[in-house]
Parts: structure tokens; sequence; C-alpha cells
């Protein structure tokens, strides 16, 4: 698939814009895998990525992949700032506090997502930016200058993403988890659907920061554990905190992964609310899709999967294929909750 926003990025070095002597050491911050990547090869290049999908392409393309780094002194340091605000900055002062003095920074944006604002802000940092556009993009860069870091913006922005109670301290999230500072409303019509007579073994399926783990806690006592499978590494660290509560009563394990991959099992009982956007803002179905044959695959036979989606979304048709009996609870305000159950003969 084309990456418009990392093959911008690229282009700095590509063009010569920007020069790389060929001991440079590189970071990658919310590194992407594609063919623009080519652009590093033999450089010393450090990927890092908390996002189990991104994570495993880079691997497969012979990066070396860390989920966060605390190495600093880079001659280089690329990032693909996220889309909310606040982690974005963080992300960007990130990549400054990271770069060696006399180091470059080079970000980029797609226009719709906050590229002109990206650029305003590697100004106030760096006290310049150069800039480029291309592919509805821009990428901006600038050199780490000591007389010129603005160091009490670097420190503010630093702490923008750091964990925080949210919902009058009730949770712990931080910026860029999906619905960081609130109960998705989706998420809250499953919870309210789920019974009280769940019990054995369960998953949550695209965990974030364990909000529907925690309500089958709390309903169902017979439940005995949960595997919780999130491909975002921030949201997992997230959901180990909001469940503390229960370490030691039920068995709790986090597990870090890509769901359309393939889970464990078999399990007894599956609740998920499935991701449908990845990088960018287009629906993306088959990720969905993945997440209910995935759930299929992990239940053992009469094994029941509790699932919300919003409305148009096209589920039904997947159900269908690979599970024995499918039922809708909930139509409303947009969102369908489903129930399946997986047949005694494995579909």
């Amino acid at each position: 698939m084309s990456d418009p926003a990392l093959e911008t990025l690229m282009l700095p070095l590509e063009t010569g814009a920007v020069e790389l002597s060929p001991n440079a050491k590189v970071l990658f911050l919310r590194a992407r895998a594609g063919r623009a990547l080519d652009a590093l090869k033999g450089v010393d290049t450090l990927c890092v990525q908390s996002f189990a999908p991104d994570r495993d392409a880079l691997q497969k393309s012979g990066f070396k992949v860390e989920a966060e780094t605390g190495e600093t002194g880079f001659d280089a340091v690329l990032v693909l700032p996220g889309r909310q605000r606040q982690e974005a900055r963080a992300q960007l002062a990130n990549a400054v506090a990271k770069a060696k003095d006399g180091g470059i920074v080079i970000a980029c944006a797609p226009n719709t997502e906050g590229a002109k604002t990206l650029e305003s802000d590697l100004d106030e940092l760096l006290g310049g930016a150069e800039k480029l556009t291309k592919n509805k993009c821009r990428a901006v860069w600038e050199t780490v200058r000591a007389e010129h870091l603005n160091e009490g913006l670097l420190k503010e922005w630093l702490a923008l993403d750091a964990p925080r109670p949210v919902l009058d301290g009730a949770w712990v999230s931080r910026p860029g988890i999906f619905a960081w500072d609130r109960i998705d409303p989706a998420s809250k019509l499953l919870a309210g659907l789920l019974p009280d007579t769940l019990k054995g073994k369960g998953a949550d399926l695209g965990a974030g920061f364990g909000y529907l783990t925690r309500t089958v806690f709390e309903k169902a006592p017979k439940v005995a554990a949960m595997d919780l499978y999130e491909a975002e590494k921030r949201a997992l660290d997230l959901a180990e905190q909001n469940l503390g509560s229960f370490k030691g009563k039920r068995a709790l394990t986090g597990i870090w992964s890509d769901v359309t991959r393939g889970i464990e099992g078999p399990y007894d009982f599956i609740v998920s609310n499935p991701p449908f956007h990845q990088a960018g803002k287009a629906d993306r179905a088959d990720v969905g899709q993945g997440f209910i044959r995935a759930a299929a695959q992990g239940l053992r036979p009469g094994g029941e999967f509790f699932m919300v989606a919003n409305r148009h979304l096209p589920y039904e048709h997947t159900l269908s294929e690979v599970f024995a009996n499918v039922a809708m609870l909930a139509d409303e305000g947009g969102y369908k909750v489903i129930r399946a159950v997986k047949g005694k003969g494995g579909r």
C-alpha cells in the first residue's frame, strides 16, 4: 500500500536536501515499513514503534525495532507524528531530545493532519524549519543547535503524552490512545449488554486501556482469567495499571500482538470493539474482519463472541462464514452489538 507521509519524509534524503554521512546513527520514531525506506539502506538505523503491525513489518524488512529507547545522541532523528495534537508535540519534542547537538530532525505529516502546525512547532522548538511538500504531505527539518533550542518548550512538550488520571481518577490514560480521555460509546454499549453469567477464561481483542476487561471482571464473578490482546503497547501498559486491583484475584495476561495474525486459546468467550482505522482516516473493514476470524479460531466449540462495531461496517458476511449462530443484540446510536456462537463442529 502507498504511504504518502513516509514517502515524503524520505524525500529530503533522496533529493540531497539533507545529507547523512556513511557512519551516521539514525533514529526513526513511529517508524513504518515501505519501499521509501530504501533511503536508509546501509545506514545504522534504529526504529522505534509500539504498534505491533508496523513493528512486525519493519522486522520483516530487516530493521532493528524497539518499543522505546533511552538512547540519545543520534546524528539524525526521523519522526512520523500521530494525529492527536498533544501526542504529536510530545513525539516531535522527543525527536529533538534524542538528536545530538548538530544533528538533524526530520518530520512529516499529511496536509489534512496538521502539517502546517508541525512546521510551526519545529520552528518554535529549534528556531527554524526547512520544508518540502509533495504527495499532499509536508516534510520539515532543522538542525538542532543548543543556542537556538527552546529548552522550556522542549520540557513542556515532552510531558504532554505522559500517563495521567482521567474520568475523575477512575482510569489512567494518555494522549494518542484510542478514546484516551473518555469511555468510547460503542464500548459502553457493548459493556452494558455483556451477561453476568460469563465464566472461565476469556479474551479481550483490541483491549485498549482495559475498559471492557474491567467491566467483565466487575460483572461476572465466575470469570477466572482474561487475556488482553492489544497492538499498541502504550495502551497495553495502561491496561495493566487500570486492572491492578484484580492482580492476585484473577489471572491476567497482556499480549502485545496483531490480532489479525491469530490468537491463542481456546477461550470460553471473547469480547471486542475492533479498530477500523490504522495509519490514515479511511475505514479498514479488513481489520475487523480479521478480528472476527481470529475470534472464531480462538474459541472453544460453544464459545461466545461479543462484539460492537459501527453500523455501516460490513461484518455480517464474515460472521456468518465462521460462526454457527449470529444474533444482533442491539442497534442504536450508530452502533451494532453482535453475539456469535461457535458451533460444536468448529464453526
